[in-house]
């Protein structure tokens, strides 16, 4: 019985805006890379299926990594990052994924991230096409305003369970039991990140009026929602690539907002129709 996996974890150094982060990131697989960022508050062990997946990773070389302030990767290496407080933004969003790629010498990888990392998915097909050979923005919208939440870090509030329990509604009630509940573990470890994330989805991230600009015969993109999904339903996600030339929708069916973790068979066949899409 062969209980090794083959996934490598190892670190990066990664300079952006200014800034210099040491980035913590996992891999498996040859092929053609398939970046994958983790949702709001989390970090990449959301992906550990994908990551395992032999029938995927024959084909892909599967990269996910941690966020700075995430998992194991840390605040940034150069400043009193403590004296301010952390509000993501789409610009500093982006340029990390952009540095990232480049630090490993990506040439042209496929690109997915799911919620906040859905989102920073159209950002980069706005703003860095001809970087990316395709583009998954899973559970993603032009627009996803009202998660912002002031109180987070107010002294009756348990943010660490205010991140487990604020997500469990949000899957699907056909998902295996046991992932739900990992799932709901992997947020209750990132609750000091979750709000700063949260300003880059809620309030810096808006492409209503720039969806046109959009060029998917530089980089395909095919989009990802779950029915289960009441955060960024699949009416946002059908109305974002309906106003995106070239653009695909698959609605997933039985799967909430986190479909790699709380239901992985599932969302593979998703997954799989999207990279044929991009093959062909």
């Amino acid at each position: 019985m062969n209980n090794d996996y083959s996934v490598t974890g190892r670190y990066v150094k990664v300079s952006v805006d200014g800034l210099d982060y040491k980035v913590f990131y996992l891999e498996s697989g040859q092929g053609k890379p398939l970046v994958c960022q983790h949702t709001a508050g989390c970090h990449n062990h959301q992906w550990r299926d994908l990551l395992e997946d032999e029938s995927i990773t024959s084909n892909y070389k599967v990269i996910a990594y941690d966020l700075p302030r995430h998992g194991k990767s840390d605040p940034p290496e150069n400043t009193e990052w403590w004296k301010e407080e952390y509000k993501l933004t789409a610009d500093h969003f982006s340029n990390f994924i952009v540095a990232f790629c480049d630090a490993l010498e990506l040439e042209k990888p496929i690109f997915m991230g799911c919620s906040f990392g859905g989102n920073v998915a159209l950002q980069l097909a706005h703003r860095f096409p001809s970087r990316f050979e395709a583009i998954i923005p899973v559970e993603g919208a032009d627009y996803a305003p009202g998660f912002y939440l002031d109180w987070w870090h107010h002294p009756h509030a348990n943010a660490a369970q205010v991140c487990g329990s604020g997500v469990w509604d949000l899957m699907a009630p056909q998902s295996p039991e046991k992932d739900i509940w990992k799932t709901w573990f992997y947020y209750t470890q990132g609750s000091e990140a979750f709000k700063g994330d949260l300003h880059f989805y809620s309030v810096d991230h808006d492409l209503r009026d720039k969806l046109s600009e959009i060029d998917t015969s530089q980089c395909p993109l095919i989009m990802l929602t779950g029915e289960y999904d009441y955060l960024t339903t699949p009416e946002d996600g059908r109305r974002t690539a309906e106003q995106i030339k070239g653009a695909k929708f698959i609605e997933m069916k039985e799967i909430g907002h986190f479909p790699m973790s709380e239901n992985y068979p599932v969302f593979k066949g998703y997954l799989q129709q999207a990279l044929s899409l991009i093959a062909g």
